[in-house]
């Protein structure tokens, strides 16, 4: 069985990204903190490489492949970002990669895999199955198989995040972040644990697909259809071996919100805090801003998870 990431794995992460990854901004804003009655601080990874925390995670995993691994290439599967990340990351490496991807995916995210290098396989995501077909590729083609989320070094890489965020802010009385998988959740998890332990630290799901939550307040990995919302980002049907322990020890609850406040929080971020946020990137503030009479007086920590979304869709959204 592969050995969880421990937060020692968290720094090793931090050193092997820190030429390659963008320490992104922490921002603030005066209206939101009126609003919330609370001292929100974002870590926004819409600003990272390729545009989401997930380049953290599939950087430090490929980085870590031996020579042999690297000339025959990675297989990943994904809905976008890890896609995206995985590309990239393999475009650094000077690797080869083959990314699975479902066919109703985000244009610009397919597109930019495609631009990374990466040789794309598509398939229908509510009626076949992603881990199989990349466990296939892998298997026929010698290549190593780099998961979105169930993985030690995908899991200490997303965490960080986190790890920077409180190196520049201090303590947190508490830190939401998106929940789909679980990599970014357990490893941020796992830097709260050290460098802030009294901060609370919670997941944060789609209404729609609340598999985290009924796993985590059940205390087993509940498996679910694939579920219907507009953050494709969190469209996963069941928390990993390896996250899942690590969100039942050192998070404090999960939380889900609907597709209608991801929008609200989308807006928020482009009028207020001027940037561009897709809607799974939005769960974390949904969340904070349902849950403000309770976060009164406080510290507060939010990831925002990415920034890919066609303009198309963003504007429909907003409209």
């Amino acid at each position: 069985m592969t050995v969880p990431p421990t937060f020692d794995d968290v720094l090793a992460a931090a050193d092997r990204l820190r030429d390659h990854a963008h320490p992104t901004p922490v921002l603030t804003s005066r209206r939101v903190d009126a609003e919330v009655g609370a001292a929100v601080h974002f870590k926004c990874e819409n600003l990272q490489r390729m545009g989401a925390f997930k380049f953290r995670g599939a950087f430090n995993a490929l980085s870590r492949l031996s020579a042999e691994q690297r000339r025959a290439g990675v297989v990943a599967y994904s809905s976008g970002n890890h896609a995206q990340a995985v590309a990239l990351s393999a475009r650094i490496l000077d690797m080869q990669a083959t990314i699975v991807m479902p066919h109703d995916a985000p244009a610009s995210k397919v597109a930019a895999t495609r631009g990374y290098g990466a040789r794309i396989v598509g398939y229908d995501r509510y009626t076949e199955d992603r881990t199989r077909i990349g466990a296939a590729l892998a298997d026929e083609q010698g290549l190593t198989l780099v998961p979105p989320y169930d993985h030690a070094d995908v899991i200490a890489g997303q965490g960080t995040a986190a790890l920077e965020l409180f190196d520049e802010v201090g303590e947190l009385d508490a830190l939401f972040v998106c929940l789909g998988g679980g990599g970014l959740l357990a490893g941020s998890a796992l830097a709260a644990r050290e460098r802030s332990p009294e901060c609370r630290v919670y997941g944060v799901e789609p209404e729609a697909g609340d598999d985290g939550q009924r796993s985590f307040r059940g205390g087993e990995i509940v498996h679910i259809d694939t579920p219907d919302t507009i953050a494709d980002g969190a469209q996963t049907q069941h928390l990993g071996r390896l996250t899942f322990p690590i969100i039942r020890r050192d998070v404090t609850d999960v939380h889900t919100v609907t597709d209608a406040e991801l929008v609200e929080a989308m807006r928020v971020f482009a009028s207020t805090l001027k940037i561009v946020v897709e809607p799974t990137g939005c769960l974390a503030f949904a969340a904070v801003r349902r849950l403000a009479p309770e976060l009164a007086g406080l510290r507060i920590g939010v990831i925002v998870s990415g920034g890919n979304i066609d303009l198309g869709r963003y504007a429909a959204l907003l409209r």
